[in-house]
């Protein structure tokens, strides 16, 4: 559940209750170098100017202030931010069907002067620094308070004020509606038609979490399209099933190698609930917010899951350790990325997550797992602010090389072909080195290459690019050259390269060709 949670009114408390973390004697496996291939996300969440941007800040504020986040986590060796562009039927985004967002420019509506594209602007500077850019959508969400006159004129409410519901004090678009189904298709293919990103990334808000004395008002709706379901409850989650099931044929059809992720609330369901759920006593997606997410990775919908494991090793109403093994065993060979609560490091509530080694625990649990693929942290201020000393300890230790994040050869097997003709200069007057080379020939799939990795090596190291040690560089851009300027006098260096594709397939890698720096 993400810190946004609050903006409807419900508590860490009303998910998982207010008992007091405990911890036990789980073991913590001996640490593993980094691997070569792993997913490091982070959610940038834009509602309610939680990330970005900062309230009342002008064009040029704003992109600083965006350059400034993806460079720290360029220095943290992130891979991946979930860039937040649909908090509430609005955008961050200027080719879309809804309204700018209010968190934009302070008014729901107001165009950015001078106008840019936050979420073009996102996705060419997060290449630049090597960082897959996932645009993360809330698809039922429709307002975050009850101020309904400050929404936009052609706000979806007022255009088809029938399509919602009222809920908390909130309007919800009633997943029950085939109507609303095409419409949040369409919203997300404006995305995935007109901007380069990398994936389309949802998070767990489905139908409404429930608040006290509160009825879903979809009566109605069951009545007109639920005839096949004797129980409302089956009706809804399988109006929820339709939703997945079409942006992942739609997604995958119009761009199939752009990856399709979901952020689902921890527990799918409890062992009480279920047989087939986790050993956990929590608030729980199935049957709480009618969403079996578990079902959308067994039917293969989704290219990853990404739960939101937010409890500490050891809690004994969530633990940790329980749910990264239940989740690890119901994969369907899809990846699997864990949510993780940095912003709970140093909170009151669960006191474990005052433990600075708390989450590198969690992330070694997670290297332990070979069904697991990486981590998505939330959020972005939580890295930056380096609570607890948790980024250092990413930037020294755990993410102290860069990684490529790892494949997926459902969408995409086939590597490019290595460069071609590596030509390896020092720069006239300068210790800077020059790589310059030719594109490969394009692999039997006819995929145009998307980047290259350049590897650096001492004289003396064998050549062996399988580590992440000696990756100097990784490219997400095609141009066939790469200038090394931290190259140091009187050495000598072995530069490889190696060619990748859009979903980071890498081919064999070139020659090496030696330099000394003079």
């Amino acid at each position: 559940m993400h810190q946004l949670r609050a903006l409807i009114l419900i508590s860490i408390a009303a998910i998982a209750g207010r008992a007091k973390a405990q911890t036990d004697s789980t073991t913590i496996p001996k640490y593993q170098a980094d691997p070569k291939r792993e997913f490091r996300g982070v959610w940038v969440a834009t509602v309610a100017n939680i990330d970005w941007p900062s309230p009342q800040s002008t064009v040029d504020q704003q992109k600083q202030k965006l350059l400034s986040i993806l460079d720290q986590h360029q220095h943290t060796n992130l891979n991946a931010i979930m860039f937040q562009v649909r908090p509430a039927a609005d955008a961050f985004y200027g080719k879309s069907r809804e309204p700018w967002s209010k968190w934009l420019m302070g008014k729901q509506g107001q165009v950015p002067v001078p106008f840019y594209d936050p979420l073009e602007f996102a996705i060419a500077e997060a290449h630049k620094r090597g960082i897959e850019l996932h645009a993360w959508f809330n698809p039922y969400r429709a307002t975050t308070d009850n101020k309904y006159s400050a929404l936009s004129k052609d706000h979806i409410t007022k255009v088809h004020p029938e399509w919602f519901f009222t809920y908390g004090g909130l309007k919800t678009f009633n997943p029950g509606l085939p109507e609303v189904r095409d419409y949040i298709v369409q919203v997300i293919l404006d995305v995935v038609d007109n901007y380069d990103v990398d994936g389309i990334h949802m998070d767990d808000y489905f139908y409404p979490y429930a608040v006290a004395g509160q009825k879903i008002n979809d009566a109605e709706a069951y009545e007109q399209y639920g005839g096949e379901f004797s129980d409302i409850r089956d009706w809804r989650r399988d109006n929820v099933n339709k939703l997945i099931k079409m942006i992942s044929d739609s997604v995958h059809t119009h761009k199939p190698r752009i990856k399709f992720g979901i952020s689902p609330f921890g527990i799918w369901a409890n062992k009480s609930q279920n047989p087939e759920g986790s050993d956990t006593r929590g608030g729980d997606s199935y049957y709480g917010l009618y969403a079996d997410s578990r079902k959308w990775i067994k039917e293969g919908w989704l290219d990853y899951i990404n739960p939101q494991i937010y409890w500490n090793m050891g809690y004994r109403l969530a633990a940790f350790e329980n749910l990264l093994s239940w989740w690890s065993e119901n994969t369907n060979n899809r990846h699997l990325y864990i949510g993780q609560a940095a912003y709970r490091i140093n909170e009151r509530v669960l006191a474990a997550f005052k433990r600075a080694g708390e989450l590198p625990d969690q992330i070694k649990l997670i290297r332990e797992n070979p069904r697991a693929q990486g981590s998505v942290f939330f959020s972005s201020q939580s890295l930056t602010d380096n609570k607890l000393g948790f980024t250092d300890s990413l930037r020294q230790t755990y993410y102290k090389y860069p990684a490529l994040p790892p494949p997926m050869l459902w969408l995409d097997s086939v590597p490019p072909n290595a460069p071609q003709n590596l030509l390896v200069t020092r720069l006239p007057n300068t210790t800077k080195v020059q790589l310059k080379w030719d594109s490969p020939l394009l692999a039997r799939d006819k995929e145009p290459v998307y980047g290259y990795v350049i590897y650096r090596f001492n004289s003396a190291d064998k050549i062996n690019t399988a580590q992440p040690d000696n990756i100097l560089h990784i490219q997400y851009e095609p141009t066939p050259i790469f200038i090394d300027a931290t190259a140091q006098p009187g050495k000598t260096y072995l530069y490889v390269i190696t060619a990748i594709d859009r979903t980071k397939n890498e081919s064999d890698r070139s020659p090496a060709i030696a330099v000394t720096v003079q």
